[in-house]
């Protein structure tokens, strides 16, 4: 891979986390004055639709990208993944955007300690000591406020445990299937999911939401595909640190648009999870290139 395929990728992986922070604004805002189910529901009718098209243009076509040696393990990823958003989105609203992302950050640090019992990987002990430190970096960002520990904390770090699954999920299914499969599977089967959880609560909205939520629906759309080229321009060990951009981008917004308080603890916390997400994706990289 070339310095400029990776300075590509960088970039990318940097815009990408920029629109999927800004998707998560979009978010934040649409579920606090409409049913969070509802919002994930329509935006999932434009992401499968922006999957199939994709799909259809590979080669191979649809009958190529439906092919899979996992089948339902890959529907069980694609419904795992609308379950994780909503309750996501939810924590953004009960949370809001700073202490959401901080202690989801925590989830890379859950994949590896979880890729043992899941994909039978080895995790050395300075991996592990890693994952300690940041899920000390967990404790101190849910640290009570007051005195009293709010339950609504645990929602976050309930969808970083999800989508840690989702990932080590898809990792396991890659084995036999090619990366447009997963994809392809992600949004067909999620569409479904995300319309029998949503169909229910539905709630007329005004003319100025929907163009917000056709900006949520772009910019999910817009975020998965700088994504994908990201990968394909550039190793992932190069540009997955980038990933942690996120973290900012959505706290800056939190911070700038919607009021949001940057707490001591919070910043601290955060600071620990991602040095040692950090360490454990170097370790990772290390252990894979021998």
């Amino acid at each position: 891979m070339t310095e400029q395929n990776t300075r590509l990728g960088i970039a990318l992986m940097v815009a990408t986390t920029f629109v999927f922070a800004l998707q998560d604004g979009l978010s934040r805002y649409l579920a606090s004055e409409y049913n969070t189910m509802m919002v994930v529901m329509v935006r999932y009718w434009f992401f499968a639709a922006f999957v199939i098209s994709l799909a259809a243009r590979h080669k191979g076509g649809l009958r190529q990208a439906v092919r899979s040696g996992h089948p339902l393990l890959q529907m069980f990823r694609g419904i795992l993944l609308v379950v994780e958003i909503n309750v996501m989105v939810l924590g953004f609203v009960y949370l809001g955007l700073v202490e959401s992302h901080a202690v989801f950050a925590c989830y890379p640090l859950l994949v590896a300690a979880l890729s043992g019992p899941v994909l039978g990987e080895q995790v050395g002990w300075r991996r592990w000591a890693a994952i300690g430190v940041g899920f000390v970096g967990v404790i101190i960002i849910l640290q009570p406020s007051g005195g009293v520990f709010s339950p609504y904390a645990v929602i976050p770090l309930g969808a970083a445990l999800m989508f840690a699954l989702y990932a080590l999920l898809t990792r396991y299914v890659a084995r036999t299937d090619t990366a447009a499969t997963s994809f392809f599977y992600t949004g067909t089967t999620g569409v479904f999911a995300a319309t029998a959880i949503g169909m229910w609560s539905w709630n007329p909205m005004v003319g100025t939401d929907w163009l917000w939520m056709a900006a949520l629906c772009v910019s999910g759309a817009m975020g998965h595909y700088l994504m994908i080229r990201a990968y394909e321009v550039a190793e992932a060990s190069a540009v997955q640190p980038f990933a942690y951009l996120q973290l900012v981008f959505a706290s800056t917004l939190g911070l700038v648009v919607f009021g949001e308080t940057l707490r001591a603890n919070v910043m601290i916390g955060a600071g620990l999870i991602v040095a040692a997400g950090l360490f454990t994706l170097w370790r990772q990289h290390r252990a894979a290139t021998g």
